[in-house]
């Protein structure tokens, strides 16, 4: 083979091995060069793939922590039928727990999930579909460790207590605790990066706050 014609291999050989992202920069195949850069402005050293490899891992890392919680909750449901007391539940008793079941036993589902598509798609690249996927069944999954929290709550307080007043407070702060702290306080917060990211003015304080 001639100079000449070893250049050219070379030449497209190089040109083939890299690729050019939308702002024209020219980078590693499956690589994607833009910066990431976090709300001071400060760019993290990592490539767009290892940012998809950080975010599952992150993922998974929290949805094993929620697993066991979820899971213990579910196996003590299921052992419940076989207390001798069970028979004597009344039937908003034994409605809830089913309902309570039913949920815990979905969140179990939903947060499983993950875990068997990650394994399904294992090596094929698609990281990115991936940790959307997975993203979606844990907030899911997220919902139904909630209701399944608050009805079990509310089996056991109408079983230990006769007056609705106790029951319905004790579950109304347990769901409103959820709620809050699980769903409102996160989506403020990230309402206010989104504004702030826009460059649109914040709301104007009240005088008291």
């Amino acid at each position: 083979m001639t100079g000449a014609s070893a250049g050219q291999v070379d030449s497209r050989a190089a040109s083939e091995a890299f690729i050019a992202t939308p702002s024209g920069q020219t980078v590693g195949m499956g690589l994607i060069a833009e910066p990431i850069t976090g709300p001071d402005g400060a760019a993290r050293n990592e490539t767009a793939l290892e940012r998809w490899d950080r975010n599952l891992v992150e993922l998974l890392q929290e949805v094993r922590v929620v697993q066991t919680g979820v899971q213990v909750l579910f196996a003590f449901l299921l052992t419940a039928p076989l207390a001798p007391r069970f028979p004597q539940l009344t039937q908003f008793q034994q409605l809830t727990y089913f309902a309570t079941l039913l949920a815990a036993g979905g969140a179990a589902i939903l947060l499983i999930a993950p875990t068997a598509y990650h394994r399904i798609l294992f090596r094929l690249g698609d990281k990115e579909h991936l940790v959307v996927v997975a993203n979606r069944f844990t907030l899911a999954g997220l919902a139904g460790v909630a209701l399944s929290m608050v009805g079990a709550l509310l089996l056991v307080t109408d079983l230990l207590f006769d007056e609705s007043a106790v029951v319905v407070v004790t579950t109304g702060f347990a769901a409103l605790g959820c709620l809050t702290f699980w769903c409102l306080a996160p989506m403020r917060r990230r309402a206010r990066l989104r504004r702030v990211a826009r460059g649109a003015p914040r709301p104007p304080r009240s005088a008291g706050g």
